[in-house]
């Protein structure tokens, strides 16, 4: 795997590991040797967050442990790029800063490369937002941001405020994405900022917490905007049905689906065994010799089409 270029604003890895109810699930020691291989496999970037926030309020411990399993495996600091999230279910009462440093220090960096500035019920102060991501930038934190799930208007407003004061704007959206879930992407709201080169597409939830597998996962998995999925988990026989036309796994199918859009710079995903890793480690080279065939083979489970017309999740 080569790093691009075009990345998320800063060269990376075309395929990422996430967190959230991962390293916790996993023997330590696997961990260690899971996130070992990813890096000399050419993964690089790594999404770690702080999960004791709204929603999110899991007490979960699994970016103390992937701080932990780095420096286990004897992984500089130099060897992986970390993408953190800053969350706005309590913004601004708990601000940016405090977040950072709480989050950095648990898992023992001083910075990261990028942050994700993530979910909202009411919608925020968003020039606030984006004057205060600024400041985190120049104080040397991160280099660049994305936003996360936020409705479109308000990704509209933060590009054009961070434009008319000079500040550093959003260079990347990390969207729901997958073979069924693709209104958000390339309806008219979000597309239309691909289409223009103003930010890139990080994908994300691109297996349903499994459900596109034909698995019924025991953990929490992330919302299901508009309701479908039901109507994911009817599709997964498809979907293996076509992976096995292309020979391969219904996961390389999924991940390759993804990474052959265009706008596309980088796909996040989760997993908690090796086999998983090295199985998804395929869909890089899938995507690059026949990724036209693997969309044009999966167009009709296109499943969200209605959903999110308004530009809201």
């Amino acid at each position: 795997m080569h790093e691009e270029q075009n990345g998320l604003g800063f060269a990376t890895s075309a395929l990422s590991l996430g967190s959230w109810n991962t390293w916790d699930r996993m023997d330590f020691d696997d961990a260690v040797r899971l996130i070992r291989r990813a890096i000399d496999s050419g993964i690089t970037l790594f999404d770690v967050a702080h999960y004791n926030m709204g929603p999110h309020s899991e007490q979960s411990r699994t970016d103390l442990l992937f701080g932990e399993a780095v420096r286990a495996a004897g992984i500089a600091r130099d060897e992986y790029q970390l993408c953190g999230k800053l969350w706005l279910w309590d913004y601004p009462n708990t601000g940016f800063a405090e977040q950072l440093a709480t989050s950095f220090d648990r898992v023992g960096v001083d910075r990261a490369e990028a942050v994700v500035v993530g979910d909202y019920f009411e919608r925020p102060d968003i020039p606030r937002i984006v004057t205060e991501v600024a400041e985190q930038i120049r104080l040397g934190r991160f280099d660049v941001w994305g936003v996360n799930n936020w409705h479109a208007p308000d990704l509209d407003l933060a590009l054009e405020f961070a434009s008319r004061e000079g500040l550093p704007a959003p260079a990347f959206a990390q969207l729901k994405y997958s073979i069924a879930r693709r209104s958000m992407a390339e309806g008219s709201f979000y597309g239309k900022h691909f289409e223009a080169g103003r930010l890139t597409l990080q994908a994300s939830d691109v297996f349903e917490g499994g459900v596109l597998l034909g698995k019924t996962p025991e953990r929490k998995i992330g919302a299901d905007p508009g309701g479908i999925r039901e109507s994911i988990r009817d599709a997964a026989t498809r979907v293996a049905a076509v992976a096995g036309d292309f020979g391969v796994s219904p996961s390389q199918l999924a991940l390759a689906f993804c990474l052959a859009y265009e706008p596309v710079a980088n796909v996040l995903f989760g997993v908690s065994r090796m086999a998983q890793l090295e199985d998804n480690l395929g869909a890089v080279a899938l995507a690059s010799s026949r990724g036209a065939e693997v969309r044009a083979a999966l167009e009709d489970l296109w499943l969200d089409r209605s959903v999110a017309a308004d530009g809201t999740f």
